[in-house]
């Protein structure tokens, strides 16, 4: 039998996915009803530009008095979709305390503060949810979080970022330079007009903090997650990755060491095999691969971003929430049991590409196969090319530490015959 009194809804932001929420929660209401067993009801929404036409929505519901709103007795679930740190953090916290559940998509707060959100979540008996934080639409928190919770998770390797795939993807399939392809990015919607959080891999950067920290049971900050950046990728690189069957892309990487006894996070660009099936992820997609022990490599696949991609994993927690309220119990909070350190980047062992600039003449080779062997850096393959007294040098390694490697590289510049290092990629996914 359906509750007749409406479960209320606070919504904070109603930007792109605010007002996809918004306009689901309307043209789905009997459909939401009958799922959860209550109606739901749009009780209030904060906004900072209360003049602006909201389709849809009744005005009489537009507040620019966020705290307010969050402290009304009677509000069941609030839906935080504002981003940033503050007053988003402030907003939570506050709305926890005065009896609300917590629905959020704000992956740098739970990436910077997430502990913190989980533990005030507990005093209060309410939840936290935030399934939208991470690969807009696709289904990955709560297959984390609950359907593999009686597995073990080893490896988490994604795609997370659609600005960067858009972009890689296009320099790798038409021979497109970096700016070309931001520049078509932006001018489709993909890339914001700053698009520092994304090419840089902050956005990727905050989204692997939160996998790796339900996936391995460890509180992991974005501060423990190691960043680089795709905006050095060149034509060049990928022509490098083709020749050796693989494509380029910005992976968010989280791994259980093989010991078990720690665990490591990192964003960074990275040549992948073809044959992976996170090669064929195309344009603004996002694509996760997960290992684990019994359920072996799982891969969820699908749009990462998005006004009704990104409301659709905000309306599945909201259900989830609700039927939680009405049934008087909670979900699964955080599970950081495991408390394993988090090893810094010199520790992570992956293969290399490296392309030298070097003297064409005899003995260069030698040299530089000495410096790698020096360090401990065992050669997979070598191509050397030459022309006019100059020469290019590209090595594969095997499998090598990143503190190895760096020692490597630090002695490589030392060398008279190498006039420089053209680049250095990791190569992933094997």
């Amino acid at each position: 039998m359906m509750r007749t009194r409406p479960l209320k809804v606070a919504l904070l932001g109603c930007g792109v996915v605010g007002s996809e929420v918004a306009r689901i929660m309307t043209t789905h209401a009997d459909d939401l009803a009958a799922r959860i067993g209550a109606p739901v009801e749009l009780a209030g929404v904060a906004v900072r530009r209360p003049s602006k036409v909201r389709a849809g929505i009744d005005p009489a519901l537009v507040t620019t008095d966020a705290t307010a709103l969050v402290k009304r007795g009677d509000i069941d679930v609030v839906v935080e979709v504002i981003g940033g740190i503050e007053p988003a953090r402030s907003l939570i916290t506050t709305a926890l305390e005065h009896g609300a559940s917590v629905v959020s998509a704000n992956k740098a707060l739970l990436a910077q503060d997430g502990a913190a959100l989980h533990a005030a979540a507990e005093e209060h008996g309410r939840d936290l949810y935030y399934e939208a934080a991470v690969a807009g639409a696709i289904p990955l928190i709560r297959p984390l979080r609950e359907s593999l919770a009686g597995d073990k998770v080893n490896r988490v390797l994604g795609i997370v970022n659609g600005t960067t795939n858009f972009i890689l993807d296009k320099m790798d399939s038409t021979g497109a330079g970096y700016q070309e392809a931001l520049d078509e990015a932006t001018a489709l919607g993909y890339a914001e007009a700053d698009p520092t959080a994304d090419v840089e891999g902050f956005d990727a950067a905050a989204k692997a903090a939160i996998l790796a920290g339900i996936a391995f049971h460890t509180r992991v900050r974005l501060d423990d997650v190691h960043r680089e950046g795709m905006t050095e990728v060149t034509a060049a690189d990928f022509r490098s990755a083709r020749e050796m069957g693989c494509t380029i892309k910005l992976l968010a990487i989280c791994e259980r060491a093989k010991d078990g006894a720690s665990v490591t996070a990192r964003v960074h660009p990275a040549m992948i095999p073809l044959s992976h099936p996170l090669a064929s992820v195309r344009g603004a997609y996002n694509a996760v691969f997960v290992e684990s022990d019994a359920a072996g490599q799982l891969m969820f696949y699908g749009p990462g971003a998005g006004g009704a991609p990104t409301a659709s994993a905000v309306l599945g927690d909201l259900v989830a929430v609700c039927r939680n309220r009405l049934g008087g119990a909670t979900g699964p909070g955080e599970s950081a049991y495991a408390a394993l350190p988090v090893s810094p980047m010199g520790d992570v062992v992956t293969r290399y590409h490296i392309s030298l600039d070097v003297a064409d003449k005899p003995g260069v080779l030698a040299q530089v196969a000495t410096v790698f062997a020096g360090h401990g850096v065992s050669i997979d393959t070598v191509r050397q090319q030459g022309k006019d007294g100059e020469a290019s040098l590209v090595v594969v390694t095997h499998r090598a530490s990143d503190a190895s490697l760096t020692g490597t590289v630090e002695a490589l510049r030392k060398l008279d015959t190498v006039r420089g290092v053209a680049s250095i990629m990791r190569v992933e996914g094997e």
